[in-house]
């Protein structure tokens, strides 16, 4: 099973066929332990996440993001590096063939949603699952975990003698490939205009509130949220059907289901227990929960209905490194051991 990690690229008259990009480990190599390689695959149980690269690293963080529901102005959005973050919530589909393969794998997940339909976000996902989730992500692509389990399941920090051990955030490794977005992360794809420098109240690249669902069954909106009460649809939108997009092209940081982070709600990271924030509001709630100055603490083992994710990765390699492992996979086809 591979998962997808680079643009796909259909072949002609065929959609069902794709390339697959994946990191893989040869041991027996020492000239390129980690390599991209190249493959075409069926469709069959794999899925696309669509990422958005968030550039500008070293941008400044926003200095008004006004009086949070935490104490204090929280001053968030600064990343000093360039990522990529998922351009779509995760869907129940993408949960669901996950929970296919990780079984037949021998290893099952059993990650549990609220059963909305196949390009619904993936809801009723607790912190710890969605930990979980994107582990696979990184071991089904021969890369790290990005959190650590131990083996009775049970979510432990990274310590100092961990390969890949970061002490700035005991909660990912730093050689994972997929993670969970950091408080900073999230909000900078959310809020953030790269062309204009500027931060802005929403997530649809506007300091005006935005129009929400009317009544059931609204097709004219732009974020998916409870605009009068009693009148919100009685399910999520698709995960593709959520309105404007952010300044970066992520779509969704407002409104269908609240996102989790992978920061604490304290912002700390020193804990296995604590709870996480969550950010964005729902198909259910309020524009005052889409703003840049809310943000809620949720505990990992919470399983609500309005609580999703999506995923983040580190930059997509450039045309030298692709150049790079196909001359180390043309080595290791040379080699014989």
């Amino acid at each position: 099973m591979q998962i997808k990690w680079a643009e796909d690229a259909g072949k002609a008259g065929d959609p069902t066929v794709r390339y697959v990009l994946r990191w893989e480990r040869l041991p027996h190599n020492r000239d390129c332990p980690r390599l991209l390689r190249r493959h075409l695959r069926q469709w069959g149980n794999l899925f696309n996440i669509e990422f958005v690269t968030i550039g500008n690293p070293g941008n400044a963080a926003d200095t008004e993001d006004g009086n949070d529901n935490q104490t204090g102005v929280q001053n968030f959005g600064s990343v000093p590096d360039q990522y990529r973050i998922g351009k779509f919530e995760i869907s129940e589909d993408m949960i669901g063939k996950e929970n296919a393969q990780s079984a037949s794998d021998g290893s099952p997940l059993n990650i549990t949603h609220n059963g909305f339909g196949a390009n619904k976000p993936a809801g009723s996902v607790s912190w710890f699952e969605a930990a979980k989730f994107i582990n696979w992500l990184n071991t089904s692509s021969g890369s790290t975990e990005a959190c650590k389990f131990d083996g009775a399941g049970t979510f432990q920090l990274w310590q100092s003698g961990d390969e890949g051990y970061n002490p700035n955030n005991l909660f990912r490794n730093s050689l994972a490939i997929y993670f969970l977005a950091s408080v900073d992360e999230w909000y900078k794809a959310a809020y953030y205009d790269p062309t204009l420098g500027v931060y802005y109240d929403y997530p649809t690249g506007s300091n005006s509130v935005p129009d929400g669902i009317d009544f059931a069954g609204d097709t004219t909106f732009d974020v998916v949220f409870r605009e009068v009460s009693g009148r919100n649809n009685p399910a999520p939108n698709d995960i593709t059907d959520v309105g404007v997009l952010s300044p970066y092209g992520t779509a969704g940081q407002g409104g269908n289901v609240y996102e989790r982070e992978e920061t604490d709600f304290d912002l700390v990271n020193d804990s296995s227990s604590s709870r996480h924030g969550i950010r964005g509001s729902s198909w259910r709630n309020r524009s005052l929960d889409l703003l840049s100055s809310y943000r809620f603490g949720s505990s990992p083992t919470d399983e609500f209905g309005i609580n999703g994710f999506r995923v983040a990765s580190i930059p997509e390699p450039t045309t030298s490194a692709l150049a790079l492992a196909a001359l180390c996979l043309a080595m290791s086809r040379r080699r014989s051991f």
